[in-house]
């Protein structure tokens, strides 16, 4: 599914996601296909935006940031360089620059995207789709840090090659299981970050403080992280760990595809420990814990999907309760709004 502005529906449009009013009454069901006549109507109701099915965009595969059009054409860009490129020919490396400016003014000509609780999907991705994803998720986190717009462009940059050491290794390292390959295939893959440090390290147009992205992106706070054990982190590499490992986490890259709600659970677990707390912090105040539409039991045993997202409280969404706690389905809409009911709160996601 995706979400789309009113006026760019043409017509016969499926919606996705019901619409419904302030206080949760359905204006068109899911599944309604959206006429002419209605999308007028729409517009006069004040509705911007709705959620539609398409052939081509799966659920599972969404990562709401970019728009559709941006991120496909700037993941075409970066693939296009990275697949021409070799191990000694770096001058087209430069490029990339240009695509990281494309990606910073993609997020600040949006209105509303530092507002946004963003809803992340668990996703198949290659690695040109990961490096572009680390890259925005991580220019966001930056911009919520204020960081200044120097540091922004540099961590950019650094995240669109901080996995480039991977082309120089014939290790497949998606939906890797650490704890059964062998040492020595581990102890290749925790080469990848010196092979792509040591392919651009006198190169004059990549900045020093990209470089260290290379490098140390899969280093941590307690020194047990590769390849250097190194504690000295800046500011922008400790942003650029905690992207990487959400979006490693969710993709399958470098290990086992999990849970977008298993990630985050991680990294609060091991904020201040192996991660950066502050980056950790402006990371999930962002990103929503249950996405829209993610079918969850409560701990009164009642099942339902959620429907919308409470800023600042990601952890705490508006629910539909279908099922009640003996397994017996609701044919009314009964809404729980997990900020104003306190005593009820999310125990597991149905798959």
């Amino acid at each position: 599914m995706i979400r789309k502005k009113i006026e760019d529906l043409v017509g016969n449009e499926i919606l996705s996601k019901p619409l419904m009013t302030f206080d949760y009454q359905i204006i068109l069901p899911e599944g309604a296909r959206l006429r002419p006549d209605y999308i007028e109507r729409l517009k006069t109701l004040g509705v911007t935006d709705v959620w539609v099915l398409e052939e081509y965009y799966d659920e599972t595969d969404a990562l709401i940031v970019l728009k559709d059009n941006i991120l496909s054409s700037v993941s075409q860009n970066v693939k296009d360089i990275l697949e021409r490129h070799t191990y000694q020919n770096n001058e087209e490396l430069a490029e990339l620059i240009t695509t990281v400016n494309h990606i910073m003014s993609a997020i600040l000509d949006d209105e509303n995207i530092l507002e946004e609780v963003l809803e992340l999907r668990q996703k198949s991705s290659d690695l040109y789709e990961h490096s572009v994803n680390v890259c925005t998720l991580s220019i966001l986190t930056a911009l919520k840090c204020k960081l200044d717009q120097k540091s922004i462009h540099n961590l950019g940059v650094g995240c669109l090659l901080h996995d480039i050491g991977l082309r120089y290794q014939t290790l497949d390292a998606f939906c890797l299981n650490m704890s059964e390959i062998s040492k020595q295939d581990m102890a290749e893959y925790k080469k990848h970050p010196v092979y792509g440090y040591d392919a651009l390290k006198n190169e004059k147009w990549l900045n020093p403080s990209s470089l260290n992205i290379i490098l140390l992106h899969h280093e941590t706070l307690d020194g047990e992280g590769f390849p250097v054990h190194s504690k000295e982190i800046s500011q922008e590499c400790r942003i650029a760990m905690v992207c990487d490992t959400f979006d490693e986490m969710i993709s399958g890259i470098g290990c086992e595809r999990v849970k977008l709600y298993e990630v985050v659970e991680y990294l609060k677990n091991f904020k201040n420990v192996k991660f950066d707390g502050k980056a950790v912090e402006t990371f999930l105040s962002f990103i929503a814990v249950y996405p829209t539409g993610t079918m969850v039991m409560t701990n009164e045993g009642e099942k339902g999907i959620v429907v919308r997202q409470n800023k600042d409280f990601q952890e705490r969404p508006v629910i539909r309760i279908t099922h009640n706690e003996k397994g017996e389905e609701i044919t009314g809409i009964v809404i729980k709004d997990l900020v104003k009911v306190h005593n009820i709160f999310i125990e597991k996601v149905l798959e």
